[in-house]
């Protein structure tokens, strides 16, 4: 498997048009937080003969959460951290969503919809097609790559920035 590093170079290579960038950072957390929120609505748990908050949270959204958990952990336990910021972070809006008595499919449907187009939109001003053509894992590197480059965009200082702070980057091999 490649390293985070690879990884994001590789990703970065499709997102370097400025437009495309703030597409994608307004974009990828949409796409993340409604595809979690539309495999929340997977029940397994209740399939597997769970009851009560068991079968609540032994879903599609958390089954995913825990798979691509193990991806991000294999990148390191930093990158694991800030994907289980961004996870809770989703389960809070999918919560929140919830307890308003809104309807979850629709919204997340929408949203999964609506930021998809969008995307496609950015990659045809970037002139390139998105990562995950050529390999799915990039479906998961997208929301590392979005933290890390706004955290840049803020001036903080991160490691493997690829966008327009590239030259500025000085990757923790630590």
């Amino acid at each position: 498997m490649r390293n985070l590093e690879q990884f994001l170079s590789d990703y970065g290579d499709s997102h370097q048009n400025p437009l495309n960038q703030w597409i994608h950072f307004i974009c990828v957390p949409v796409i993340l937080i409604s595809s979690l929120a539309l495999l929340w609505l997977v029940p397994l748990g209740s399939w597997l003969g769970l009851e009560g908050s068991a079968a609540y949270w032994v879903n599609g959204g958390t089954l995913l959460g825990v798979l691509a958990g193990i991806v991000y952990l294999r990148l390191g336990i930093g990158v694991f951290a800030l994907m289980v910021a961004w996870f809770a972070l989703s389960v809070a809006v999918i919560m929140a969503i919830e307890s308003a008595g809104w309807s979850l499919g629709w919204i997340a449907l929408a949203a999964w919809v609506a930021a998809w187009i969008v995307q496609v939109y950015g990659h045809k001003v970037e002139g390139k097609k998105p990562s995950f053509v050529d390999d799915l894992i990039f479906l998961l590197i997208g929301p590392i790559f979005v933290s890390v480059e706004i955290a840049a965009k803020l001036g903080l200082p991160v490691p493997y920035v690829q966008g327009t702070h590239h030259q500025d980057a000085t990757p923790d091999k630590g």
